[in-house]
C-alpha cells in the first residue's frame, strides 16, 4: 500500500475483503452490521491510521457543519469574546468554525466571504469593516443559500438576522453619567456614521446633551477616530483650545486611551479637570491609570446569542435564508476612575 496516500474507506474494504458501503456502516455502528464486524473494521482502521472524512460525509447529508466568522480585528477583546461565545455553543452541536479577519478592509472582507462560500459553510456571521459602504457581497451570501447573521456593525438594509447593542441608549446613559459628574463641555470622538453603531452612539450623545440643555461641542465637526493615535491627535488639538472640552465620550476604548495620553502630555488631571468615557470595555480598561470608564457591550453574550439563533431557530426550524429578525443586547455602564467625581446632578430622561 502507498504510504504517502491518504487511507480511504475503499482501502479498508480491500484489506478486509468487504464492500466500501459495509465499511462505512460498520464505522458508524449501523444496526445492520454485526458487533464482530464493527470491531474488525475499527481495528483495521486503527492499524492503517484511517481518519474519517467528516467534510465529505457532511456534504452528502446536505451541510458542512461549519460556520464562518468574519470580524474586523481578532486581537480586540470585544471580537475575541464574541468568537469565544460562538465557539462555546458550536462545540456543543459538534460544529466547527472558520475565522477570517478583514483588518477593517473592504477588499479583504469580500475575499473572506468568497472563501467561505467556496467552503460551503452553513452560515456566515459577520461584523462589517470600517470601509464597508456597499452590500453586494452580503447579498451574494444569501444568493448562495447560505444563512447570514450580522452582529455589532451591521447593514440593516440587508434582510438577514441581526444581533446588535442598544447603542443609542447606552451612549445616552454614558453621557448622562458625565453630566451627573458635573462635566458640561463634552466632546465626542466617534466612528464613521455610515456604520449603524457609530451613528446611533452619536445620536445618543446628542440627545443626552440636548435634554440637559448643554451646548453641543463642535457639533458641526466630525471628529472620527477609533485608533489611539488618531484620537490622541484630535484630543491634543481640542484640549489646546481656550474653550477646551472638560470631558470626552469616545466610540472606542482605543480612542479613549488616546485622549488619556493627550491629557497626560498637557498635564490635565483626570477626572478632576477632564472626564473620559470609552465604549467596548476592552480588557486594558480596568488596568490602565486612571482606569477607564467604559460601556460593556456583553460581547460574549452577543456570540452566544448568534450561535443559539443559528442552532435553535434557523437549523431547528429549517428557516429559509430569506427570513430576518433583530435581537438587541443591552449594554452595561462601567464607572471607573476616569469619569467619577463626587458632584451630583439630576438625571435626565432616557430616550425611547
Amino acid at each position: 500500500m502507498n504510504k504517502t496516500k491518504r487511507i480511504t474507506i475503499y482501502d479498508l474494504a480491500k484489506e478486509l475483503g468487504i464492500s466500501g458501503s459495509y465499511v462505512s456502516r460498520a464505522l458508524n455502528d449501523h444496526p445492520t452490521t454485526s458487533e464482530k464486524m464493527r470491531e474488525m473494521v475499527k481495528q483495521k482502521a486503527k492499524e492503517l491510521n484511517y481518519k474519517h472524512n467528516t467534510s465529505a460525509a457532511n456534504l452528502r447529508q446536505g451541510n458542512s457543519k461549519i460556520i464562518g466568522i468574519i470580524v474586523p480585528k481578532i486581537n480586540e477583546t470585544f471580537f475575541a469574546n464574541v468568537i469565544a461565545g460562538i465557539e462555546e455553543i458550536c462545540s456543543k452541536y459538534k460544529y466547527h468554525i472558520i475565522i477570517c479577519q478583514s483588518e477593517e478592509n473592504l477588499k479583504k472582507e469580500k475575499e473572506a466571504i468568497d472563501t467561505l462560500i467556496k467552503q460551503n459553510v452553513d452560515c456566515i456571521m459577520i461584523s462589517l469593516s470600517q470601509e464597508t459602504k456597499t452590500n453586494a457581497h452580503l447579498l451574494d451570501i444569501l444568493a448562495n443559500k447560505i444563512h447570514l447573521i450580522q452582529f455589532d456593525r451591521v447593514d440593516e438594509s440587508v434582510e438577514s438576522y441581526i444581533i446588535k447593542n442598544d447603542n443609542k441608549i447606552a451612549a445616552f446613559n454614558g453621557v448622562e453619567h458625565l453630566i451627573k459628574m458635573g462635566y458640561e463641555r463634552i466632546a465626542h470622538i466617534g466612528g464613521p456614521v455610515y456604520l449603524n453603531i457609530y451613528a446611533d452612539r452619536k445620536q445618543g450623545y446628542r440627545e443626552a446633551l440636548l435634554k440637559a440643555k448643554h451646548t453641543l461641542f463642535d457639533d458641526e465637526i466630525d471628529n472620527i477616530a477609533l485608533s489611539r493615535t488618531d484620537a490622541k491627535t484630535i484630543a491634543l488639538k481640542l484640549l489646546s483650545k481656550q474653550d477646551r472640552p472638560d470631558a470626552f465620550f469616545t466610540s472606542s476604548d482605543q480612542a479613549a486611551l488616546g485622549v488619556i495620553q493627550a491629557a497626560k502630555e498637557l498635564n490635565i488631571s483626570i477626572p478632576k479637570d477632564l472626564g473620559v468615557l470609552g465604549f467596548q470595555d476592552e480588557e486594558f480598561s480596568s488596568f490602565i491609570s486612571p482606569n477607564l470608564s467604559s460601556i460593556n457591550q456583553q460581547s460574549k453574550q452577543i456570540g452566544i446569542s448568534a450561535a443559539n439563533l443559528f442552532f435553535k431557530t434557523i437549523l431547528k426550524n429549517k428557516v429559509k435564508t430569506t427570513e430576518s429578525s433583530t435581537e438587541i443586547i443591552n449594554c452595561e455602564l462601567m464607572i471607573r476612575e476616569s469619569s467619577y467625581r463626587k458632584i451630583a446632578k439630576k438625571f435626565t430622561k432616557t430616550p425611547e
